[in-house]
């Protein structure tokens, strides 16, 4: 019997696969691909096979096979071609597929071993990049619409803040300016993923990081500032919490910390409201977040030398 968890919408395998709806039916019908089943109440459900193989196909689609092809492939045969792609952006995909399989079987150890293995030969900043990040994105829509257990959400957090905690811990810190950063979420915030991904890529620089984590109050942002008069502040907002005003919140950080220099990254930085506030800055993009490290790094360098 399959548990309420285990049951994917069609509306699902398009978030995870990336494939429309409407082709999924017209896989369905013109080729035989996939069986949806129904529930009790008449209600069409895929089950954890049919998303691999819905995950697997998209895939294949993806570098030149055509769905005529793969509708005639068993599961091993559709598994065996896509070990045999050799793209480097086809083995990001098929890491980031597996571990999405693997998060809804909860098999921690095995997504453990996808990260170690990614991270031991490219390093914890480039499997952020490459597979972590698009790995939660496309994951995040199940988490936010209910669509799987809240404890597959706290299995995946725990053991990538784990990852990330291990990078950070492995920087040898010799800072090379007096630059110095506060990281922090707002109060009610818990998503911590991204602001450690911040303290990692701020220390790999060498700049003096204070991190409060999650759920701080202003106020107490605010007097820690003061007392070490830190110039640069981050913080990574995930979701927005229930009664949260996120433009009141911004305009507040604005005054209270006007001397420092505030950027915002995350996906809820597309909610926020077009003002200007001299002393918030927005990361909307990677590329964005790379090109402000490599401006604080060259900033610090040259105060480096100054200092020398």
């Amino acid at each position: 019997m399959e548990v309420d968890e285990q049951r994917f919408s069609i509306k699902d395998l398009e978030n995870l696969s990336g494939v429309k709806a409407h082709t999924i039916r017209v896989w369905e019908q013109r080729y035989g691909f996939l069986k949806p089943r129904r529930s009790d109440t008449n209600i069409r459900y895929y089950t954890n096979d049919e998303l691999k193989k819905m995950l697997n196909a998209a895939l294949l689609t993806r570098y030149g096979f055509k769905i005529s092809q793969i509708s005639k492939m068993s599961d091993a045969e559709l598994q065996e071609k896509v070990l045999e792609l050799h793209q480097h952006e086809a083995l990001q995909d098929r890491l980031v597929n597996e571990l999405i399989t693997r998060m809804i079987e909860m098999d921690v150890e095995g997504m453990e071993e996808i990260l170690d293995h990614y991270i031991l030969n490219k390093g914890i900043q480039k499997t952020m990049q490459a597979i972590i990040f698009p790995f939660l994105e496309r994951i995040g829509i199940l988490w936010s619409t209910d669509r799987i257990h809240p404890v597959h959400e706290h299995l995946v957090s725990c053991l990538i803040r784990q990852k990330i905690i291990a990078g950070i811990e492995s920087l040898v810190h010799r800072p090379i300016s007096q630059q110095a950063a506060l990281l922090f979420l707002p109060e009610d915030e818990y998503h911590e993923l991204g602001l450690l991904y911040l303290y990692y890529l701020l220390k790999q620089r060498g700049l003096q990081i204070y991190y409060l984590g999650s759920s701080v109050p202003l106020n107490n942002i605010e007097y820690i500032v003061k007392q070490k008069n830190i110039p640069l502040l981050f913080t990574h907002l995930t979701a927005i919490p229930p009664g949260f005003n996120l433009s009141f919140y911004i305009h507040q950080l604005s005054i209270h910390l006007k001397n420092s220099e505030i950027y915002i990254s995350g996906p809820v930085v597309e909610q926020i409201p077009h003002k200007s506030f001299p002393n918030i800055h927005l990361i909307h993009s990677q590329e964005e977040l790379r090109q402000l490290m490599e401006k604080i790094f060259v900033k610090a360098d040259d105060l480096s030398r100054k200092i020398v």
